[in-house]
């Protein structure tokens, strides 16, 4: 049984969530490489010292260039801000450090594929931190597809909605987050539902895309990017699909939710009861025909390791350490573990699309956004 130091560039939100799913992934899923919290970088010495102190890490790094050259770091965590990404993960690749990356990766596809080179040149594990697909109910949905209990995909729809800047008059929860492309809807929340779509349907051939801003300013500051959008679109497998995602959709405070029609079956799942799928079999007797819910248990993927007991149900940090474990994995098997940096710039293509539809008024090829 091995050690492996962890390095996490970036201390706040998504840091804490890495530094504690590495501190217990060991534990849960008995993993045969073992993390050891070896350094953290936060915005200044400062914070790296009392992240350090307050995660449980050996030791603080000044910046993140000391972080990534340090021996005892072996892989990388980058947890810091979109526009950041690049150059830190081109720097631990350089150095033949593996590296998973929070979403979405590059601030555009140019930087992503960059990102997808310098890794494809090192020949180590990477990986982009999208989380929700992780879910063991979300896993297994994927499963029953892949088994063809559906048979074949008709429709899908999905969605990313939540309520953070629903109020004009509220308070500002991140100014960051009223200004820049990466900071709107699309880059920041749009990511994951097109992860979602990916995993569960493969690629967007065509899309046809609008965006909007809902609030021109929250408590007085304004707002420069977008508020929500939707978008149709067509798979390279032929089903046909709407996609849409807001920050002012009142109420709704994790509304990753997706629905999926086949010849066979139909399965509809929430990310705010993310313990849950809810399952629609053809097959059955006309008069037991309805959708079921399948509780989440033992039994479904990545489940068993945090409880035994069926219905008791994951949460969100646990989708962090189903991360870690699937970053120890690729790292200790040299087998890649999906989403790989290929998927996180297949995503940015799609966003790229979609900025190209929305000006248009028109429908795009993915394909002739590609980088």
């Amino acid at each position: 049984m091995a050690e492996i130091g962890i390095g996490i560039v970036g201390g706040g939100y998504m840091g804490k969530a890495h530094s504690a799913a590495f501190a217990s992934v060991g534990t849960v899923f008995e993993t045969n490489l073992k993390p050891r919290l070896e350094m953290i970088c936060g915005a200044s010495p400062e914070s790296s010292e009392r992240y350090a102190k307050a995660y449980g890490f050996q030791r603080a790094a000044r910046n993140w260039q000391e972080l990534v050259a340090d021996d005892a770091v072996e892989a990388v965590v980058i947890a810091s801000p979109q526009d950041t990404h690049l150059e830190i993960a081109k720097a631990a690749l350089a150095l033949g450090k593996p590296v998973m990356c929070e979403k979405p990766m590059g601030l555009t596809a140019a930087q992503s594929r960059e990102m997808v080179d310098a890794a494809e040149a090192a020949g180590v594990a990477n990986m982009v931190a999208y989380n929700y697909i992780r879910t063991p109910a979300t896993q297994f949905a994927r499963q029953l597809i892949a088994d063809g209990r559906l048979g074949r995909i008709t429709w899908f729809r999905c969605e990313l909605t939540e309520d953070f800047h629903g109020d004009p008059a509220g308070e500002v929860e991140a100014a960051w987050r009223c200004s820049g492309d990466a900071n709107g809807c699309l880059g920041d929340m749009m990511p994951h539902a097109i992860n979602c779509a990916h995993g569960l349907m493969g690629p967007i051939a065509e899309l046809s895309a609008m965006m909007e801003t809902v609030h021109p300013e929250i408590n007085g500051t304004p707002v420069t990017n977008d508020d929500h959008l939707q978008m149709m679109v067509r798979f390279e497998n032929g089903c046909m699909g709407h996609i849409t995602s807001s920050r002012v959709a009142t109420g709704r405070k994790m509304g990753y939710a997706y629905e999926i029609c086949g010849t066979k079956g139909a399965l509809r799942f929430d990310q705010e009861d993310q313990n849950a799928l809810w399952f629609y079999d053809a097959a059955d007797e006309p008069s037991q025909r309805g959708f079921k819910q399948i509780l989440t248990g033992p039994y479904h993927p990545d489940f068993k390791p945090f409880c035994l007991g069926a219905g008791h149900g994951t949460g969100y940090q646990d989708q962090i350490i189903i991360e870690a474990k699937d970053f120890l994995q690729a790292i200790e098997t040299g087998n890649p573990v999906w989403p790989t940096f290929a998927e996180g710039l297949a995503v940015q293509e799609v966003i790229t699309a979609i900025r190209a539809s929305d000006a248009a008024r028109a429908w795009v090829k993915v394909s002739d956004h590609s980088t």
